[in-house]
């Protein structure tokens, strides 16, 4: 018998506690799930980073704990946790990224701000570009990231990715390093943020990368908040950046009198761009049970020296 617990907030618990069973049962496995198992018998820890296991030393038979967000910067550097941690890769959640970033990406190259908020009598004909003509960076090439971009790109958007680590994508220009940077956001017209938080990416959207963009530049920012500085950011609305979509930010929810609220030209959505689905995540949960049961490595495996 194989036990797992469950550790996460009490409003996840009804769905993944319809869900996983038959999950488990599909991949051939005898699971039972609990959310009270004692430490020393756990074979694996299904775990937010905000749910009730923040301890993980009891847990001395544990093979790996499978987080159930895709961000892991809240539990990464958890010190106590030194078993095998796999990141939450969940097509339902990269469905909903990609229909977000899409659905806002086509908003501010169509102009559609301008028709909905705009009935004032205003005859408006301005024809936006084709998207061919609207050059778009995604930073972050990850399962998300990288979803992203392919579908920006299948719509006729010359993209350019950008990661730490040089990756390589049909149909999307990628680049990495220091240099690399300068380049993917140099002329960008729309800047799609998908970066995982490190040391080495907060802030990465500041006052020097900002002014590389092009003027009338749009930022969409589904990933994390601490990405981008805030001042930097406020300060060139007022220069080269048209409008800014942020769906996260350094502290949630957003305060109520911070100026993102008020600013003409932000948009703020309360990190709602997507979610871990309970039905298709129980599915990546149950797969990686069998295959530590297998003896075959994990998936997406988070690298502790990275942070991702």
């Amino acid at each position: 018998m194989i036990r797992a617990l469950f550790s996460a907030g009490n409003h996840a618990w009804p769905e993944y506690q319809e869900t996983l069973p038959p999950a488990f049962r599909a991949a051939g496995l005898t699971v039972d799930l609990s959310r009270e198992h004692a430490p020393e018998k756990v074979d694996y820890i299904i775990a937010a980073p905000n749910g009730p296991v923040q301890d993980f030393t009891p847990f001395t038979s544990c093979k790996a704990v499978l987080n159930l967000w895709a961000g892991v910067e809240d539990i990464v550097s958890n010190t106590t946790l030194t078993q095998p941690l796999a990141r939450m890769v969940d097509p339902g959640l990269t469905d909903g990224m990609v229909e977000w970033v899409v659905g806002h990406t086509m908003r501010h190259h169509l102009g559609m701000d301008a028709h909905i908020h705009g009935q004032d009598g205003v005859w408006r004909t301005d024809y936006p570009p084709l998207a061919q003509d609207r050059p778009v960076t995604v930073l972050g090439l990850g399962a998300l990231g990288a979803a992203c971009a392919q579908m920006l790109a299948s719509l006729g958007f010359p993209v350019t990715g950008w990661s730490r680590s040089q990756k390589a994508l049909q149909g999307v220009r990628c680049l990495s390093s220091d240099t690399g940077l300068t380049e993917a956001l140099t002329g960008a017209e729309i800047v799609v943020l998908l970066l995982p938080l490190t040391d080495a990416t907060t802030d990465i959207l500041n006052a020097g990368t900002l002014a590389l963009l092009a003027d009338g530049a749009f930022i969409i920012n589904p990933g994390r908040g601490p990405l981008i500085d805030d001042a930097a950011l406020i300060a060139a609305l007022d220069t080269n950046i048209a409008h800014a979509t942020l769906d996260v930010f350094r502290r949630e929810p957003l305060p109520e009198n911070h100026p993102f609220w008020k600013h003409p030209q932000v948009t703020v959505t309360p990190h709602i761009a997507s979610t871990t689905r309970a039905k298709t995540a129980a599915t990546c949960i149950a797969e990686n049970i069998r295959r530590g049961e297998a003896g075959e490595p994990f998936l997406h495996l988070v690298d502790r020296s990275k942070g991702y």
